[in-house]
């Protein structure tokens, strides 16, 4: 395929977005650079949710957890998700790109469920923000989860630095 630019040829491209501007921009930047405006591309937006909290039947003074209060924590969850593929959205209708989009929510620890799941569709790319860790700051114990999945998924990763970056 030498000599051949990824615009002109049919692929799936994987952005994997979250709460951060980082994520965003670099969607942004995949509209513009890697697809043309009359792509046969498909894009696929993908979410991670943090792993669920491992929930007990009673708490240290042995009263139930209510229902209702896990119910909560999972509509929140929910709402994260909606608020995320929304503004995605609305960042692909900015752009004026006509592509198929496809969107995958995944739940667990960002960096595994990423690359499982970009392996798994056998996408071409996977574009991700530069922000490392992301919104939730306890993945920065872990390392960069955009360098973890540059070593294994089975495509090119694209790492979009945000103007902000030093």
């Amino acid at each position: 395929m030498e000599g051949t630019y990824m615009k002109n040829t049919e692929s799936k491209i994987v952005v994997a977005v979250d709460e951060s501007k980082e994520s965003m921009h670099a969607l942004s930047w995949c509209l513009s650079n890697l697809v043309s405006h009359n792509s046969r591309n498909t894009l696929v937006l993908l979410y991670v949710k943090p792993p669920p909290p491992v929930y007990t039947s009673f708490d240290a003074a042995g009263y139930v957890f209510s229902s209702d209060i896990i119910s909560a924590l999972e509509k929140y969850g929910s709402d994260l998700v909606n608020s995320v593929m929304t503004r995605a959205e609305s960042v692909i209708r900015s752009n004026g790109t006509n592509i198929n989009v496809e969107k995958i929510t995944g739940s667990g620890e960002a960096k595994d469920v990423i690359c499982s799941i970009v392996n798994k569709l056998g996408a071409d790319t996977l574009v991700m923000g530069s922000h490392g860790y992301g919104f939730f700051k306890s993945r920065a114990l872990l390392g960069s989860v955009s360098d973890y999945c540059a070593k294994h998924v089975k495509c090119p990763v694209v790492i979009v630095k945000h103007t902000d970056d030093k």
